[in-house]
C-alpha cells in the first residue's frame, strides 16, 4: 500500500519538474500521457504504476499538439516531436462558457433564456407578436388584423319557402324565362326542401291553362340537373301523389293532369320509368291509382315518348296567326247564331291569347259591317261592351282593334258602300254605353259628301 502511494507521489513530482524544466517541449509528456490509464512503465530504472485519474489538467493536455511545432526527424534517425500545450483554465461552477470548448462564450438565447427572464435586452421596443391562441393570456382580439364577416343566410322555413317561391313561379308563367327562375332560386337557402319547388310548380299549374302547364313542364326539365337532383325530383312527385286527394277537391281533373305531368317528366328523363312500377300494390287512393294508370298508358302508346313532347298542345303564343284568326271568326259566327255571350267569352279564354284580343275586336266590327243587319250590330255591340267592361279586352287592345278598322275603311267601303254609316251607328252605341273612349270616338272617320257643279243648272252647286 505504501509503495503505491510513493509511486503516485513520484509521478506528480516528475510531472511538475518536467513542466518547469521544459520537458513538455522535449516530448516527455507524450510518453507519459500516451499510455492508458492504470498502465505500468519503467522510468530511470524504476517501475512506476500509473494511477487512474491523474488530474484534470493533465487529462485535457492529452492528445493536444500543434502541427506548426512539429520538427523533422533527427540525423540519427530518431523522431523529435515538439508539442505546444495550451493549458485550459479551470472552470467555475456557475461558468456560462461551453464545457466542450466550443462557441463564443455568450449567454444562451442572447440573454433571453432561462427561468424568470423577461426577454432579450431591447425586446420591449419591438412590436408584440399577435397571439392567435384564445387561451393565451396575451391574446388580444384587436391585434388579429381585419375581420372578414361572412354572410350566412339561414335556411328557409316551410312558411317562408311558400311565401318566397310562389311569386317567383307566378312571374315565370308570365315571362317564361327558366334561367331567371334558376338564378333566383339559387340565391335562396332552400336546403332540404328543394323537392317542394317542383310540387309547388305543378300545384300552381293545375289552376291554369295548357300553355302555362307546358311552361311548367319545361321548367321542371330545365331545373333538373341544375338545381334539382333525381332523388329530389322523385321525392317531389311522391309528395304530389300523396296530396292528390286534397288537390282533387279544388281541381276535379287533378289526377289526369298530374298523370300528364308525370308522363312528361319521364319522357324528359327527369324520372326513371320504374317510378310508376314502384307504386304497384302499394296505393290505396283511387285518385292516385287513376293517375298512375293513365301515366302508364300514355308511356305505353306507340311513339309515346315523341307524342308526350306535345302533351299540352301548342301554346297560344306559338300558334300561327292564320290559325288564331280562323278560330276567332268561327267563334263570332257561332255567337251570331246562338247569341250566348258567356259561351263566346269562354271560347276566347280557351285560346289563351290575351295579346291578340285586338284581332277579335277588329273581326267583330268588320263582320257587323259586312252583315249589314241591325241584329248583328246589336249582338256585336253587346259582345264588345262585355269584353271592355270585364277587362278581358284591355283598353289598349280595344283601341288597337278599332284603329285597324279605321285604317281599312277605304278597302271595306269597296265591298260595302254603306260601311261608314254602319261604323258610325256601331260606334255611337258603344259610345253611349261608355265603352268607347272619347278621344278614340273623335278619331272615327266619316265619309265626306261630294259636291259637284252640273252644266245645266247654271252653276248651282248640288250636294
Amino acid at each position: 500500500m505504501s509503495s503505491a502511494v510513493e509511486g503516485i507521489v513520484d509521478i506528480v513530482d516528475t510531472q511538475d519538474k518536467q513542466l518547469q524544466d521544459g520537458d513538455v517541449l522535449n516530448g516527455n509528456i507524450d510518453g507519459m500521457l500516451g499510455e492508458e490509464e492504470g498502465s505500468t512503465f519503467v522510468k530511470d530504472g524504476r517501475i512506476i504504476r500509473k494511477a487512474k485519474r491523474i488530474g484534470k489538467g493533465l487529462a485535457q493536455l492529452k492528445g493536444r499538439r500543434s502541427s506548426e511545432d512539429k520538427e523533422h526527424e533527427n540525423v540519427d534517425g530518431n523522431t523529435n516531436n515538439t508539442t505546444a500545450v495550451r493549458v485550459a483554465p479551470p472552470f467555475s461552477k456557475n461558468s456560462r462558457k461551453s464545457r466542450s470548448a466550443k462557441g463564443r462564450g455568450l449567454p444562451k438565447k442572447g440573454g433571453a433564456g432561462g427561468k424568470g427572464v423577461w426577454g432579450a435586452p431591447g425586446s420591449e421596443l419591438i412590436g408584440s407578436v399577435a397571439v392567435s391562441d384564445t387561451r393565451d393570456p396575451n391574446y388580444d382580439s384587436d391585434s388579429q388584423g381585419e375581420y372578414v364577416v361572412e354572410k350566412i343566410t339561414p335556411e328557409l322555413t316551410e312558411a317562408e319557402l311558400v311565401t318566397t317561391v310562389t311569386p317567383i313561379l307566378q312571374e315565370y308563367l308570365e315571362h317564361g324565362d327558366t334561367n331567371e327562375v334558376a338564378d333566383l332560386l339559387r340565391d335562396l337557402n332552400i336546403g332540404s326542401n328543394k323537392h317542394r319547388i317542383m310540387e309547388m310548380a305543378v300545384s300552381l299549374a293545375l289552376d291554369r291553362h295548357d300553355p302555362q302547364r307546358e311552361l311548367t313542364s319545361r321548367l321542371i326539365s330545365d331545373l333538373y340537373g341544375q338545381l334539382l337532383t333525381r332523388d329530389e325530383m322523385m321525392e317531389g312527385f311522391h309528395t304530389l301523389l300523396t296530396n292528390l286527394p286534397d288537390l282533387s277537391l279544388d281541381t276535379p281533373d287533378a289526377p289526369s293532369l298530374v298523370a300528364m305531368f308525370l308522363a312528361r317528366a319521364i319522357a324528359d328523363d327527369c324520372l326513371p320509368p320504374k317510378f310508376i312500377t314502384s307504386f304497384k300494390g302499394k296505393v290505396e287512393s283511387e285518385q292516385v291509382s287513376a293517375a298512375l294508370e293513365k301515366a302508364s298508358t300514355m308511356l305505353g302508346m306507340n311513339h309515346g315518348m315523341a307524342r308526350l313532347d306535345n302533351v299540352w298542345g301548342e301554346g297560344g303564343g306559338n300558334r300561327p296567326v292564320k290559325y288564331l284568326t280562323r278560330r276567332m271568326r268561327l267563334l263570332l259566327e257561332e255567337y251570331i247564331n246562338s247569341g250566348d255571350v258567356t259561351e263566346a267569352i269562354q271560347c276566347l279564354k280557351e285560346l289563351d291569347v290575351p295579346h291578340f284580343h285586338h284581332e277579335l275586336v277588329y273581326e267583330a266590327v268588320v263582320m257587323a259591317i259586312e252583315k249589314s243587319k241591325s241584329r248583328v250590330i246589336d249582338l256585336m255591340v253587346n259582345l264588345l261592351r262585355t269584353l271592355y267592361t270585364t277587362n278581358i279586352a284591355t283598353p289598349d287592345e280595344f283601341s288597337k282593334g278599332m284603329k285597324r278598322v279605321f285604317d281599312d275603311m277605304p278597302d271595306i267601303c269597296l265591298d260595302v258602300p254603306a260601311a261608314y254609316s254602319l261604323l258610325e251607328q256601331l260606334g255611337g252605341q258603344l259610345y253611349q254605353h261608355g265603352c268607347f273612349p272619347e278621344a278614340l270616338y273623335k278619331e272615327m272617320p266619316a265619309r265626306g259628301r261630294k259636291r259637284f257643279v252640273s252644266e245645266g243648272d247654271g252653276g248651282k252647286v248640288k250636294t
